[in-house]
């Protein structure tokens, strides 16, 4: 038995809420918590009936620890389940520490407020020091470490596909088809059509501010920026086709760096439409993508998130989506001494996901790993104090839970590289 709080009741939890009612004799007892309660109760209210799981509902403020912290104490429940924003992941961390709660989350830090004048001087100073000028990085939460083990908690970070089961992909390749990795290249794409002219698959907000940010990726040990989609790869793609992908940061990179050190290089790669390259150009000529308050009309607005409220709801397009995902990464290295390159990665269907769980395969690639790293922790496969990144734990039961709740992997032993 096992009782679970998950705060946030965007895109990406309706499908992590929903599989983990597909797995209720793991998940016995779920709270859903959110600012916007009406939307828990609504969620609470379509899985009636439909899972064992017994179901309650709360409002919670996630920016703010005490109420955090009361939420989590009248609960009282085995693990946090952090699916809000990235913005939120410290005030959440802060209070599972309080409380003495593990914790599990999709996507690393980052500020709301770029323009803060303390967040900004250690920005500029890591900026200096590590050469990657990303908004996001783990170093925020990796000053957890001796927090969570001292208090016997696990901290488990990035638990989504990618970052999240990219990762455990690595673990999976090093563990079993590679003596040494000299490689990696993570390709991310998405083949589906929801027929908007503009909109994005995930929260705007944090999706355009990572798509718009200088790219870079790691060599030699050391980071490589290059101005934003400046690197264009071509790439045909198994069930999807033929796609351009462009080089962008991504967090993993960063981990991966760390925990497989022997890889010469690491890089990240996105597929994206010309249209959306075009209109996301536009928007951030004219200032749109900026974090940084203006006056208007006597208010004070945000573009960015002005520009949101103007955007289709990612969790709106589930049933407009068509076609697939295609995500995982290709490695070469060495096995008893001779070249190897080897190739994992998993295809979604966008319709079908929405037939299972009402959702496009974006949320769906996001929250069904959230789900499988929550039962990982709660049936104690994963289980060891402090703060850490998927690929630190064994990949196998993970990867072999995401093969039996609707990610399942595939291989390829022979191909075609990214140049």
């Amino acid at each position: 038995m096992s009782r679970v709080l998950v705060i946030g009741c965007g895109g990406v939890a309706n499908v992590a809420i929903r599989k983990c009612c597909q797995q209720d004799e793991v998940f016995t007892e779920l709270c859903i918590a959110s600012r916007t309660k009406a939307k828990c109760d609504a969620l609470a209210e379509a899985l009636k009936g439909k899972t064992r799981t017994k179901i309650t509902t709360a409002q919670v403020d996630a920016d703010d620890v005490e109420q955090l912290k009361q939420l989590i104490n009248d609960y009282k429940p085995d693990l946090v389940m952090n699916i809000a924003l990235p913005y939120q992941d410290l005030t959440i961390m802060d209070a599972c520490l309080a409380c003495g709660v593990n914790y599990m989350d999709t996507a690393n830090y980052e500020p709301e407020d770029t323009d803060d004048p303390e967040w900004r001087k250690i920005y500029e100073k890591r900026c200096r020091e590590q050469g990657f000028s990303a908004y996001f990085d783990y170093s925020w939460q990796w000053a957890y470490r001796e927090k969570f083990e001292k208090a016997g908690l696990t901290a488990l970070l990035g638990c989504g596909f990618d970052p999240g089961v990219t990762q455990a992909y690595c673990a999976y390749a090093k563990k079993h088809e590679f003596d040494t990795i000299d490689t990696i290249d993570i390709l991310d794409c998405n083949g589906g059509d929801h027929g908007y002219a503009f909109a994005t698959n995930f929260n705007p907000e944090v999706n355009l501010r990572e798509v718009s940010a200088p790219g870079s990726y790691m060599e030699n040990g050391k980071w490589v920026e290059i101005p934003a989609m400046s690197i264009k790869r071509e790439y045909n793609f198994e069930d999807v086709g033929q796609k351009d992908m462009y080089l962008l940061h991504h967090e993993e990179i960063e981990s991966l760096a760390q925990t497989i050190p022997e890889v010469k290089r690491i890089r990240f790669f996105m597929t994206f439409g010309q249209s959306y390259l075009t209109h996301m150009k536009c928007l951030e000529n004219v200032g749109m993508l900026s974090t940084t308050p203006v006056m208007f009309e006597g208010h004070e607005i945000v573009p960015i998130k002005f520009l949101k409220a103007l955007l289709p709801d990612p969790a709106s397009l589930g049933p407009r989506t068509h076609g697939k995902t295609n995500i995982g990464c290709i490695f070469t290295g060495k096995k008893d001494g001779k070249e190897k390159t080897y190739y994992i990665y998993n295809v979604c269907d966008h319709q079908e996901c929405y037939k299972e769980v009402e959702s496009q395969a974006i949320s769906y690639t996001t929250g069904v790993p959230a789900m499988c790293g929550a039962m990982m922790l709660l049936t104690g496969k994963w289980n060891k104090p402090g703060v850490y990144t998927v690929e630190e734990f064994d990949p196998d039961p993970f990867l072999d839970a995401l093969d039996r709740c609707g990610l399942p992997r595939r291989e390829n032993h022979n191909p075609v590289l990214v140049d």
